[in-house]
């Protein structure tokens, strides 16, 4: 069984000096980063997936320091292909569904647990996927917003934490 993580939006505008601040944005990082050598050592595929806007200037403006991805992101994913979407939904006019052949499941972590991460999880074109959350890899604006997230996915989808992935 194939499995690949994707890694969503985890881009400057989300943390400290960027245009939207979200609750334990470096905490969430940290925590990715790991998840990504875990996933990387167990023989999973990453893909990462920036968010470009196609407004001139705000948050995740093309050629912004904003829309670029972190650099420990970069760093601990290696050769990991990146998609570029401009909607929530991951597979939206993208090129996603091509990194993911030969997959059958898929594991969703990143920013922000409420929009990017639940339209991706829950979109039609994954429907192909056995899919989980992984919830603490995934941040909101607030926890509560994040929490609200998770319980409303848990509903439809498997919700876990790294620990229960990747032991």
């Amino acid at each position: 069984m194939a499995r690949a993580f994707l890694v969503i939006d985890i881009q400057n505008d989300y943390f400290a000096g960027g245009a939207l601040l979200l609750w334990q944005a470096e905490e969430t990082e940290a925590r990715l980063i790991a998840a990504i050598g875990r996933a990387r050592a167990a023989g999973d595929r990453i893909i990462l997936v920036r968010h470009v806007s196609t407004a001139a200037a705000g948050p995740f403006a093309a050629g912004s320091a904003g829309v670029e991805i972190r650099p420990g992101i970069l760093d601990a994913a290696g050769d990991a292909p990146v998609v570029t979407k401009q909607v929530p939904d991951a597979f939206q006019d993208t090129d996603l569904a091509s990194h993911l052949r030969g997959v059958d499941e898929l594991l969703v972590g990143g920013m922000m647990t409420q929009n990017c991460v639940v339209f991706t999880a829950l979109s039609r074109a994954a429907d192909q996927f056995r899919v989980q959350v992984v919830s603490d890899l995934c941040t909101a604006p607030t926890e509560i917003v994040h929490q609200v997230a998770l319980n409303a996915l848990g509903s439809k989808i498997d919700v876990a934490t790294a620990a229960e992935v990747w032991g």
